[in-house]
């Protein structure tokens, strides 16, 4: 039996209303329950703009991007934080980066497209694209 992948649910948080950070999460996690093991970066209790938790916040956030198989992001605006995970769990691991979101490719960064190995329009179309392609119980060699 096949272990099931690890996700990393990348996207803002600092700059963003906390129900807005956590909604999308806690989507993800019903559209991919049982099939995929995930890691919530919210899962954690740290208070932004502390100067003793910024650290731990990157060192855990990394940790995590380390754990995972694929990424998942939500790039519904410039965010730094999500940013540089997508890059480093692209550029530096060579991670499969799957993103959502609202922008046309003509909006999108450059560095995002470049990291990103798919951007999708929505959460819904790039949870089905994990499921399609990393479900455990997929027959690899058909």
């Amino acid at each position: 039996m096949a272990k099931n992948k690890v996700i990393y649910l990348s996207g803002p948080i600092m700059d963003e209303h906390l129900g807005e950070a956590r909604a999308w999460r806690e989507k993800a996690k019903e559209l991919l329950r049982g099939e995929f093991k995930l890691l919530d970066p919210m899962r954690r209790k740290f208070e932004d703009h502390q100067v003793d938790s910024s650290n731990e916040i990157v060192e855990f956030d990394l940790q995590d991007i380390r754990d995972a198989d694929i990424i998942l992001v939500n790039y519904n605006k410039p965010s730094i934080g999500t940013s540089m995970e997508v890059f480093y769990a692209a550029h530096n691991l060579g991670k499969f980066v799957v993103a959502f979101s609202p922008f046309e490719f003509k909006d999108c960064s450059p560095w995002m497209v470049r990291y990103c190995t798919k951007i999708l329009p929505s959460l819904e179309s790039s949870c089905s694209y994990i499921i399609n392609h990393f479900s455990s119980d997929i027959d690899r060699y058909e």
